[in-house]
């Protein structure tokens, strides 16, 4: 059959996924708009971004025990309780759960670093480069927060479990999104690691 221009713009605008995709769905669904999105989420080629903005108030909060010494908690919010309960839904919250536990993040993002965070950061990495053109400076600490950035916020970290050291824990949610259909948001987390910060409490007799 003969799929018009703007039902493929529609659809691609609706999924974000390639003219050609799109194309091709809406000639396996027969024109049918809503199967065709089907297929694409089927496929993996919906992406995240179409869903980013829409409301995720269900989910799971998971949790994570390493050998009795470190403990996570994670809450991972979805769009409906159908999806919080599925099995993919569910090993997506423990996946991160256990990551958290072996990584150690110390934010879920870099829009949650504390601005004076970011500038101490800057003051380390500029006393480090002292001397240098201030053009060369500046791309310096642009690649350095970078680094910060993959190494303390959970987002922007390389999963554990990834064999080629290449998918970061924002494409396991974002594949996540794409499979099942809903907007899916990491919000917070807790880690615990034994004995970790006795030395500035005050314990009780």
């Amino acid at each position: 059959m003969t799929v018009s221009a703007d039902v493929v713009k529609e659809l691609r605008e609706k999924t974000g996924a390639g003219l050609m995709d799109c194309k091709r769905a809406l000639n396996e669904s027969g024109g049918d708009m809503e199967k065709a999105v089907d297929i694409l989420r089927q496929k993996g080629l919906a992406t995240a971004a179409k869903k980013s903005g829409r409301s995720a108030s269900q989910g799971l909060i998971g949790s994570y025990i390493h050998m009795d010494k470190v403990g996570v908690m994670v809450e991972v919010n979805c769009e409906t309780d159908f999806v919080a309960r599925t099995d993919d839904f569910r090993a997506l919250v423990k996946d991160i759960a256990m990551h958290i536990t072996a990584s150690n993040p110390q934010y879920v993002s870099r829009e949650e670093v504390p601005a004076d965070v970011i500038e101490r950061e800057k003051e380390i990495y500029r006393a480090q480069v002292e001397g240098k053109p201030a053009q060369v400076v500046e791309k310096i600490l642009e690649g350095k927060l970078e680094k910060f950035f993959a190494d303390t916020c959970l987002v922007e970290q390389v999963f554990v479990k990834d064999p080629e050291g290449k998918q970061k824990i924002k494409d396991l949610v974002t594949e996540k999104v794409a499979k099942l259909g809903e907007n899916i948001i990491i919000r917070r987390f807790a880690r615990f690691q034994l004995g970790e910060g006795l030395d500035k409490a005050e314990t009780c007799e």
